[in-house]
C-alpha cells in the first residue's frame, strides 16, 4: 500500500520550542476579551489527553504496515503529537494556577476516551474518530490562519503556540486518513460517522469547560449570559470565524474526498523560512502577520 502521492514524505520535528509560558501572558490574553480566550484555553485543556488518545489509534495499525514510508509518517505524527501535549500541558499549569479544574477536566476526557471508546469500540472506528479530529483540526487551523485579522491583538506568545500548533496539524492532517484508507479500509459511512459523531462532541465538551473557566473567573449568571451572546456571534454570525470553515469541513462527506485536497495558506511558507532561519516560533508567528 502507498500513500496518497501529496503525502510529504516525512514531518519536520520542532522540538524544546520557548512560548515563554511562564512570562506575564494575561489572563485574558485575546484582547482582553474573556470569552474568546477561554473559547482556546477550553481547547488546550483537552489536548493532552486527546493527542495521546490519536498516537495510540494510529499505532494499533502499525504493525500492518510494510510501506517505510508510511510507517515514518506515523512515527513523525507521534512525535509531532506529543509536543503539542507537552506544550499544553505547560500552559494548562497557568490555567490550574488561576483555579480552573484542570485535573478533573483530564480525568473526565482520560475515562471518555480510554476507558470507554480504548476499550468498547473497535480500533477501526477509534481510527475513523482520530481521522475525524484531525481534519476538524486542521480545518479550524487554515481557516484560522487565513483570518490573521482575528488574532491581530491577540498576546504574540499564545497567537505563536496556536500558529505553531495549527500548522502542524496542517502538515500530518492526512496520516491517519491514509492509514484508515489504505490499512484499516474504513469505508465511506464510518468515516462520516465519525466526523458526526466528533463535530457533535467536540463543541459540547469546548462550551462545558468555557463555562466553567467563566465562573472561575468571577463572572456572574447574567454576565456570562452577556458574554455568550456576543461570544457565539464571534464564532457562528455572520463575519464570524467559524463561517469561512464551513465548505472545507463539508468537503469531508464527499466520495472522493482526501484532505491534501485543499491547499494550505500561502502565508505558511513565510513562518516556515523564519522558522528554519531563528528557530523562534513568535518570531516566526510575527513574521507571517507582518506580512500579510
Amino acid at each position: 500500500m502507498s500513500a496518497c502521492d501529496t503525502t510529504p514524505s516525512l514531518l519536520p520535528p520542532r522540538e524544546g520550542l520557548d512560548f515563554d509560558l511562564e512570562g506575564d501572558i494575561p489572563r485574558h490574553w485575546f484582547a482582553g476579551d474573556a470569552f474568546k480566550t477561554r473559547f482556546f484555553d477550553a481547547m488546550s485543556t483537552l489536548f493532552p489527553e486527546g493527542e495521546r488518545f490519536f498516537i495510540a489509534c494510529a499505532r494499533d495499525h502499525k504493525d500492518q504496515i510494510d510501506e517505510p514510508v508510511m510507517r515514518q509518517l506515523i512515527l513523525d505524527f507521534a512525535r509531532q503529537e506529543a509536543q503539542h501535549s507537552k506544550v499544553h500541558t505547560a500552559f494548562n499549569k497557568r490555567l490550574s494556577a488561576q483555579g480552573v479544574k484542570v485535573e478533573r477536566i483530564l480525568a473526565n476526557q482520560r475515562r471518555h476516551l480510554f476507558d470507554v471508546a480504548r476499550k468498547r469500540l473497535s480500533k477501526r472506528y477509534t481510527l475513523a474518530l482520530t481521522a475525524a479530529c484531525e481534519h476538524l483540526t486542521a480545518v479550524m487551523a487554515e481557516g484560522f490562519i487565513a483570518q490573521t485579522h482575528q488574532f491581530a491583538h491577540a498576546d504574540p506568545r499564545m497567537r505563536a503556540l496556536y500558529l505553531w500548533h495549527g500548522i502542524e496539524e496542517i502538515e500530518h492532517k492526512a496520516v491517519a486518513f491514509d492509514v484508515l484508507q489504505q490499512i484499516a479500509r474504513g469505508g465511506y459511512l464510518l468515516r462520516c460517522g465519525a466526523l458526526l459523531s466528533v463535530s457533535l462532541q467536540f463543541p459540547l465538551f469546548i462550551f462545558q469547560i468555557l463555562n466553567h473557566m467563566l465562573k472561575v473567573d468571577g463572572y456572574s449568571r447574567w454576565q456570562r449570559l452577556g458574554l455568550w451572546l456576543k461570544g457565539l456571534r464571534w464564532l457562528y454570525g455572520s463575519g464570524g470565524m467559524m463561517r469561512p470553515l464551513i465548505k472545507p469541513y463539508l468537503a469531508w462527506f464527499r466520495p472522493g474526498f482526501h484532505p491534501w485536497h485543499a491547499e494550505a495558506p500561502d502565508s505558511i511558507d513565510t513562518w516556515e523560512r523564519t522558522m528554519q532561519r531563528t528557530g523562534d516560533p513568535i518570531s516566526a508567528s510575527n513574521a507571517l502577520y507582518d506580512a500579510v
